[in-house]
């Protein structure tokens, strides 16, 4: 049985828990999503949506350190980080707002094969299943809810188990933001439930963010049952230095990318492969500045507990270690492995915390090679002097993104998402609203 409850990451107390859902109350869940769809999303206008969604933006401002103050309890990022998700969330909602007309305005198409005219109309499917992650639990709410909302989509969310009082929360948002019943629905449901409702035919897609083992287990029921789906998986994404100007600042910009959410970010730099020239300075450095920093805890003592098990079986296969100390409950050192080769098991996991693997290069080849030597494909960060080389480094990167010189640099209009086991489809951006649409080609022959 799925166990709903917010468990302190810092201490491990138990801090209060939520009933999971009966199958009643699942059922009546996809109930309402589809008679909310039928009745009013499907027969609203644009416009009124966009103003409901406008309205969740500002409410996640007015109530911002609220809504920090619970995901602080529930995943154990420091409060600054969680007001920045905050923010960054409002603004999410405000961005479909402004954007669903032209993101849904009738595309035209140039007949060449015969006379009369030819558009494409997007429009909404019906109810969508979001199946969300615990990292992130306003933030990746948005970004699913935000475009599937304004085309006229409901939303079924089920959340992270370790967060069911993030999870009320944007419910009675939604609901106070003049939503109505079933637009928006949270539901504390159990894998073996959802596995119903991908089934259900009033359901017509799911979303999931989370682990490539659980988007695998999502995407072959909804195979089952001929349902589209959008993965955002996991990411070992490479941070490749090739060369600087300014190594320091290459070095903070490095360690920036690492620490993001104590590491655990889908999107965070994992690898740091650095040319041969550079690498030593940069191993110093880096090591250094990452070792000093002052963490909070990871999500929880299990999810420290995998990360220690993962270093520990890196080092008795022959990796080298530095670290800040000792793993203390949830509490987990900032550490850097080196020495890692393709017969290390760490070499092709990603590690979801504060751990970095740097690896020695001695061409641009090599680097995009083990760049590229890995069965994710989420994002990838090129450092670079060299303009010409940026470009041939990116065209060659199997990922889903690429930053050049910059860490920490999406935006909401920008396109999120991977290839391999990264994942499927994009969120965010122009390309986010064009998942769960139908394309509808309305031919008119003269």
């Amino acid at each position: 049985m799925t166990r709903y409850a917010v468990i302190d990451p810092a201490d491990g107390s138990l801090v209060r828990e939520y009933p999971t859902a009966t199958d009643d109350e699942v059922t009546q869940a996809v109930t309402d999503a589809d008679l909310a769809y039928q009745g009013w999303a499907s027969k609203s206008s644009i416009a009124e949506r966009a103003a409901l969604l406008r309205r969740v933006g500002d409410l996640h401002m007015k109530q911002r350190d609220d809504l920090a103050s619970i995901i602080v309890q529930e995943t154990g990022k420091a409060y600054a980080d969680a007001l920045s998700e905050v923010d960054f969330t409002a603004s999410i909602y405000s961005y479909y707002a402004e954007n669903a007309a032209s993101f849904l305005r009738d595309e035209h198409v140039e007949v060449i094969s015969g006379t009369g005219s030819a558009l494409i109309r997007r429009s909404s499917l019906g109810a969508i299943l979001g199946i969300m992650p615990w990292n992130y639990p306003y933030y990746q709410v948005g970004r699913f809810a935000a475009p599937n909302l304004a085309v006229g989509n409901t939303v079924m969310v089920k959340h992270a188990p370790q967060c069911p009082e993030s999870a009320a929360a944007l419910h009675r948002l939604f609901l106070e933001a003049g939503f109505p019943d079933g637009a928006y629905v949270n539901v504390y449901a159990t894998n073996e439930q959802v596995a119903g409702v991908i089934a259900d035919p009033r359901v017509h897609g799911v979303s999931l963010t989370g682990s490539d083992s659980a988007g695998a287990a999502v995407a072959e029921i909804a195979g089952r049952h001929l349902k589209k789906v959008v993965l955002e998986l996991g990411g070992s994404n490479p941070f490749i230095l090739l060369s600087t100007q300014d190594l320091d600042a290459t070095v903070a910009s490095a360690v920036a990318a690492r620490l993001d959410n104590t590491g655990q970010s889908c999107n965070a730099a994992k690898r740091f492969i650095v040319a041969d020239d550079l690498y030593d300075a940069f191993l110093e450095k880096f090591t250094r500045r990452l070792l000093a920093a002052d963490l909070p805890p990871l999500s929880s003592e299990q999810a420290a507990a995998r990360l220690e098990h993962q270093v520990r079986r890196a080092v008795s296969q022959g990796a080298e270690l530095v670290s800040a100390g000792h793993r203390r409950g949830a509490h987990f050192p900032p550490a850097v492995l080196t020495g890692v080769t393709p017969d290390h098991d760490v070499y092709l996991e990603e590690l979801f915390g504060p751990v970095a693997m740097v690896f020695r290069v001695r061409s641009e080849d090599e680097a995009v090679h083990l760049a590229n030597d890995s069965p994710y494909g989420l994002g990838a960060y090129v450092f670079t002097v060299d303009p010409e080389q940026a470009t041939r480094v990116t065209d060659r990167i199997e990922a889903g993104m690429v930053f050049v010189n910059g860490v920490r640099a999406g935006g909401v209009e920008l396109p999120f998402g991977g290839i391999k086991r990264s994942g499927i489809g994009r969120e965010l951006g122009r390309l986010g609203m064009d998942e769960f649409v139908n394309k509808k080609l309305v031919r008119v022959v003269a």
